[in-house]
Parts: structure tokens; C-alpha cells; sequence
């Protein structure tokens, strides 16, 4: 199993740094998008880093769309449910896949093709639903075959995810924040959703934002934002980042290497 590296500073202008908070580690991990495959082998490679590493209070992120488009969104989310039962200090973000998940198999069934096209497909196809028959049917009745293939307990689980969390001086969120506005006065929309007008602005946001929903070839190390999103539904490449005191590093897993 192998996993790469890339050490940076975490260094912002003027003379504070941006830091997590003393005695705390945290590992965030990018858009995985039903890549179990790639999941296991990152949750490896970070198990095997907190050994090597001295004690801390470890904390894990999943910044958002674990589910959709890649092949196994119900194993991603089965696996998460027990990483949560392990005593392991676990976050979950809301990103916009499993808010149209939830609002489709919610009170907003007449978005379900919408939904389909956008990676539900396989997604309803990890729960076994035979989606060949999704596009001859009623959008209730696409939306009620889809949910009755879903254990409550899972749907459940993603309807507990966070909007945000902050480490320190950094804030994790899925898509990003709206410029101007303090972390109070966010949206969840834009949390969720927010691109160019993030991606855009090169204004201090009073911490380093953290986040996924953009894909980039490599992680995107920016003088307010870092974005980690490496595409692994379409790369075969999971990015992890893992911060501790005023130190950073990128952690990769390619599903190129052995």
C-alpha cells in the first residue's frame, strides 16, 4: 500500500501562522464519492501515520459527497457508520450530493431524474435498485423505489452531518464561504454549493478555509483557502490533508499505485 507525502508550512501573511489548536491532529479527507476502495486504503495509510505520530487528540474529517457517482455509495456509507461506533473523534460535512439525496428522497421527489443524472444513478444501484426501470417511472414513484431500498438507519446517519467545523485557525466546510461574511452569517447553501465567488476571492476569511466540491489535478494550497478535492470518482486519486500545531501535509492515495 502506498501513500504520498508533500510537507508545507502553514504559514499565512504577516507573522501569525495558521495553527490547530495544542495537543490536537486532524486528518480531512476530500470528496470520495463511493470510492470505498480508495476510503480503506486512506483510512490505512492515517492509521498508520497516528502510530508513528506521538499521542494527540486525533480528529477525522470527511469534508462532504461521499456518496454518488463512483461505484459503492452504500459500502462508503456502512463503513463510516463504524468508523463512528470505533470511539475515533469522527466529523461528517453535508455536502450538495447528500443534500439532493435527502431532498429527493424528501419532500422534493420531483427532482429525482435531476438527481439521477447528477451520480444518483449509481448510487440507487449500490442499494441494488434496478435503475434501467428509474426512467419509465413517476418521479414519486422513482423516488419511493429508491428510498425503499435504503436502510432508515443510513438515511439517518447522512441527515446528522454538519454544515461546518473549525480546528484552530482553520474552518472545514464541502464547498467553501461566502466573502464578507463571518462563519455566523453563512449560508448553508453557500456551504454547500459556493464556487467561483469563493474560489475567486483572495481575501483573509479570519481563518484558512478548508474544503472539497472543486476538482483540481492536485491539491490547491492558496493564501486563504486550501481545496483538496482531487476527483476521485473520475482519478482514481483521494486527498487527505492532515494538520497539526502550525504544520500541514498532503496525504494521496493513487489507485495507479500497488
Amino acid at each position: 500500500m502506498f501513500s504520498r507525502f508533500r510537507k508545507s508550512r502553514a504559514r499565512r501573511q504577516g507573522p501569525k501562522e495558521w495553527s490547530g489548536p495544542p495537543g490536537a491532529r486532524a486528518y480531512a479527507i476530500g470528496d470520495v464519492h463511493g470510492r470505498l476502495d480508495l476510503l480503506e486504503r486512506m483510512i490505512a495509510a492515517i492509521d498508520r501515520d497516528r502510530r508513528e505520530s506521538g499521542r494527540a487528540r486525533d480528529y477525522l474529517v470527511l469534508l462532504g459527497d461521499v456518496i454518488d457517482r463512483g461505484p459503492d455509495s452504500r459500502g462508503v456509507i456502512e463503513y463510516l457508520m463504524h468508523l463512528r461506533s470505533t470511539g475515533l473523534r469522527t466529523v461528517f460535512l453535508m455536502g450538495n450530493h447528500e443534500e439532493m439525496m435527502l431532498r429527493v428522497l424528501g419532500d422534493e421527489p420531483e427532482a429525482v431524474h435531476q438527481w439521477l443524472t447528477y451520480g444518483g444513478y449509481e448510487f440507487a444501484q449500490s442499494y441494488g435498485v434496478e435503475v434501467g426501470r428509474l426512467v419509465s417511472l413517476l418521479p414519486l414513484d422513482a423516488a419511493e423505489l429508491i428510498r425503499a431500498a435504503i436502510p432508515a438507519a443510513h438515511l439517518e446517519f447522512v441527515e446528522e452531518f454538519a454544515d461546518s467545523f473549525t480546528f484552530g485557525d482553520y474552518l472545514f466546510v464541502h464547498a467553501g464561504v461566502r466573502p464578507g461574511k463571518s462563519l455566523e452569517e453563512q449560508d448553508t447553501h453557500d456551504l454547500r454549493w459556493i464556487r467561483e465567488e469563493f474560489l475567486d476571492d483572495r481575501s483573509d476569511h479570519g481563518c484558512m478555509v478548508v474544503h472539497g466540491h472543486t476538482i483540481s489535478p492536485q491539491p490547491e494550497e492558496m493564501e486563504n483557502r486550501i481545496g483538496i478535492d482531487t476527483g476521485a470518482y473520475q482519478t482514481g486519486l483521494l486527498t487527505a490533508i492532515r494538520i497539526e500545531g502550525d504544520q500541514r501535509r498532503m496525504i494521496m492515495i493513487d489507485e495507479r499505485d500497488p
